[in-house]
């Protein structure tokens, strides 16, 4: 039976959020922590359930990084990448690179944008496609929008299932470490919580 991994990237993969670490590799910690001290009431609400994660997320990225020409945004994900490769755990690349000798399928679910995803994982000599949440562009501008829906609980199981029509015929294994990942963990043959801490 063909076997495919499933692995969530920031904690899971990476020891921090990524787009938290961008936000202040871009604009450096102070003001990192002035905005999430400001946004605390909401980041609470957010944690009981009671504001939007995607409403959430899409005005971190305003901020930090809304009206960015794309070039600029995708090159700083580069220098980011670059700069930040200790981010990624041994034991989770390690992982990935035994799922590849086993000639096993291995996708990175995200709730992250590949624009970082992938510059960090091309640093690797491992094979993984990249699922993740997409940015709004407009006029050659990243807007801090999302084009696609956050790739956050259900929403990773609805982003896989089209890439794995076959489900019956695979055994999946998936790796997480948060509530966002839970549906992804259940939807598994396999599901491993917190693997890699």
């Amino acid at each position: 039976m063909k076997k495919v991994y499933l692995y969530d990237f920031d904690g899971t993969i990476t020891s921090r959020d990524t787009m938290i670490e961008l936000a202040r590799y871009r604009r450096g910690s102070v003001r990192l922590l002035l905005y999430l001290l400001r946004m605390s009431p909401l980041l609470v609400l957010m944690k009981l359930g009671r504001y939007s994660n995607t409403r959430m997320k899409e005005r971190f990225l305003r901020h930090f990084f809304g009206g960015m020409p794309v070039y600029a945004f995708e090159e700083l994900c580069c220098r980011f990448a670059r700069k930040n490769i200790r981010l990624v755990r041994p034991s989770a690349l390690k992982s990935i690179a035994q799922a590849n000798e086993e000639g096993a399928r291995v996708i990175i679910v995200s709730a992250s944008a590949g624009n970082w995803v992938v510059p960090i994982m091309q640093q690797f000599d491992v094979e993984v496609e990249v699922v993740g949440t997409q940015l709004e562009v407009v006029d050659g501008l990243v807007t801090g929008r999302l084009a696609s829906k956050n790739c956050h609980g259900q929403e990773k199981v609805e982003r896989i299932k089209p890439l794995l029509p076959d489900r019956k015929e695979l055994e999946i294994i998936a790796f997480g470490d948060s509530k966002g990942d839970k549906e992804m963990l259940d939807y598994a043959d396999k599901g491993y919580y917190r693997y890699f801490d």
